[in-house]
C-alpha cells in the first residue's frame, strides 16, 4: 500500500512543493559551493622552504636549488630541507640570487 495520496489533486500539489523544496536545497549547495571555492582561493598554499629546479632536458635533471620563496623558481617543485641538502651535497648549483646554502649553513655546495 503507497503512503502517497490517492487522488490526482493532493499529488499535483505534493509534487509541486517537492520540486520547490528541491529547488531551495540546490540553491543552497551552489551558494556553499561557491564559498568553499571562494575560501579556497583566498587562503594561498604557503610557500615550501625549498625548491629544486629541473632543466628542460628528457630526464628533468636537477639544475638549481632555491629557496621557496624565491622568483627565479616559483613554478618548480617544493623539497623538504633535507631534500634540498642532499641535492647541494650531490653538486646540484645553488641559486646564485636567494643562496640556498647559506641558508642551509653549507659553505661549499660543490
Amino acid at each position: 500500500m503507497s503512503e502517497l495520496p490517492p487522488d490526482l489533486p493532493r499529488l499535483e500539489v505534493l509534487r509541486t512543493w517537492l520540486q520547490l523544496t528541491l529547488a531551495q536545497v540546490d540553491a543552497r549547495i551552489t551558494q556553499l559551493r561557491a564559498e568553499q571555492a571562494a575560501r579556497q582561493r583566498a587562503v594561498p598554499a604557503p610557500e615550501p622552504d625549498y625548491r629544486i629546479q629541473r632543466g628542460l632536458d628528457a630526464g628533468r635533471t636537477p639544475v638549481k636549488v632555491h629557496l621557496g620563496d624565491c622568483g627565479l623558481a616559483r613554478k618548480a617543485p617544493g623539497v623538504s630541507e633535507a631534500t634540498a641538502r642532499q641535492a647541494l651535497a650531490e653538486g646540484v648549483a645553488a641559486c646564485e640570487v636567494c643562496r640556498p646554502d647559506t641558508e642551509l649553513g653549507i659553505l661549499d655546495a660543490g
